[in-house]
């Protein structure tokens, strides 16, 4: 990084990042965006001022907080290459991913999520919650692996880990005592909860055992649940319903979520208002659901179920977007860009960045879901943490994924030697 006690920079800025307590501030934009002058000294903002005259100022660059991405793969990133999916569908990723699994080693999980960190840190991620497969003789070493790289990457990158493990795990004698360890560091427990659904009770007493235990031991749940385009929404209902009936206090994260896309009209409300009442979050994973659900060999998909991400926002249920799956056996893409994925997620949720709910699952709400001291809004005592674009709007973004300068405790990481830090704008010559 580059070293700077103080400094300041002139940008537009969302208004959703800015203090809400603050109510002097003027107008935005069309676009949601007021031109402000930032000020930070000894790592912290000191004072956010917004510029009387911003023609005058000249051109700015759009400014953001730092991203947060809420559900990843560390352990398993970038080994697309060796074990392929060529068919794109659940079942093979599956079986790729037990390939990759048994032949895994420490050394590998080391070398591929210190790239993969390093990728997020640069370009400008604050904190990852990453599952790890966390059952089988790689399951050990590949949770010690991100637990090493979780305390070398402290100070720039948040890593939370999340052990996945099928329920009925969490019901043995040794997931039990593995539970204690586990949330003793703060890792939260994991499970998967999809199709099919039989009848039998069997699924709502290993959900129940699960949360009971996280509940005991202090732990958070993050599920992948009902990740499928079968049976819409009834792993995330038995969720709310097993919550709520055992007043349950545990922190339960649904990621994917995917089939609830499928509900519509009453059933999806009334389904979102019980996630809500049960204080469940969501995070919605576009890329790996849209390259695995739905698919027909007969051709093009038509049914591409994905979390109802803005139905679950209006009945007021925490909605992060994640990146998911990085060149891996389960999505052959992605390079750890918040930026791409927020781009994605424009498109396919129709959540526009312009609107603070759009920004949100990108920033302040998925700060929220993952707990971090940090909300990502700017203010006195705020980091002087900052995501500055080579562009000016949010058509910019949009149109590709700009270049940009990462601020993290008031120093610039590495900025190209023709840009200062006020003319981000300026073309490279």
């Amino acid at each position: 990084m580059t070293a700077a006690a103080s400094g300041l920079l002139k940008a537009r800025v969302p208004r959703s990042l800015l203090d809400p307590q603050v109510a002097a501030w003027p107008i935005p934009n069309a676009d949601g965006l007021l031109a402000v002058q930032l000020h930070w000294s000894d790592g912290h903002i000191t004072r956010v001022e917004p510029l009387e005259d911003a023609h005058a100022a000249g051109p700015l660059p759009l400014a953001l907080t730092p991203m947060v991405e809420p559900h990843a793969h560390l352990d398993k990133a970038f080994t697309a290459a060796a074990f392929p999916n060529r068919a794109g569908t659940m079942h093979a990723a599956l079986a790729a991913n037990r390939r990759e699994f048994a032949e895994r080693t420490a050394e590998q999980v080391l070398e591929r999520a210190e790239r993969a960190l390093e990728l997020a840190w640069r370009h400008g991620v604050r904190a990852i919650r990453s599952h790890i497969d966390g059952v089988g003789s790689a399951a050990r070493p590949s949770w010690e692996a991100l637990r090493q790289l979780q305390q070398r990457w402290s100070g720039r990158v948040e890593l939370q880990l999340v052990l996945l493990a099928p329920l009925g795990h969490w019901d043995t004698p040794e997931g039990q005592h593995q539970a204690h360890e586990l949330a003793a560091v703060g890792t939260l427990l994991g499970g998967v909860l999809g199709p099919p659904y039989r009848v039998n009770a069997e699924a709502s007493r290993l959900l129940l055992q699960l949360l009971r235990l996280a509940e005991r031991v202090g732990a958070g749940v993050d599920l992948h649940v009902d990740e499928s385009d079968r049976q819409p929404g009834r792993g995330v209902g038995l969720v709310a319903h097993t919550v709520l009936e055992q007043r349950l206090a545990v922190p339960i994260t649904c990621s994917h979520a995917s089939s609830l896309g499928l509900l519509q009209g009453r059933r999806l409300a009334r389904l979102s208002e019980q996630m809500a009442a049960a204080e469940l979050t969501v995070v919605a994973l576009p890329s790996t659901n849209l390259w695995l659900l739905g698919r027909r060999p007969e051709g093009t998909p038509m049914l591409r179920p994905m979390a109802p991400v803005t139905a679950l926002q209006q009945a007021g249920v925490t909605v992060a977007v994640g990146g998911d799956n990085v060149q891996d056996p389960w999505f052959p893409g992605g390079d750890f860009d918040p930026l791409a994925v927020l781009g994605l997620a424009a498109v396919a949720f129709h959540l526009v960045p312009w609107e603070r709910q759009g920004l949100a699952p990108f920033t302040t709400a998925a700060a929220r879901l993952l707990g971090l001291a940090w909300d990502g809004v700017l203010r006195p005592g705020a980091p002087a943490d900052l995501l500055v674009l080579g562009v000016a709007d949010w058509n910019g973004l949009l149109t590709r994924p700009p270049q940009r300068r990462v601020l993290r405790q008031g120093a610039w990481l590495e900025p190209p030697a023709c840009q200062s830090p006020s003319a981000l704008l300026a073309p490279c010559r």
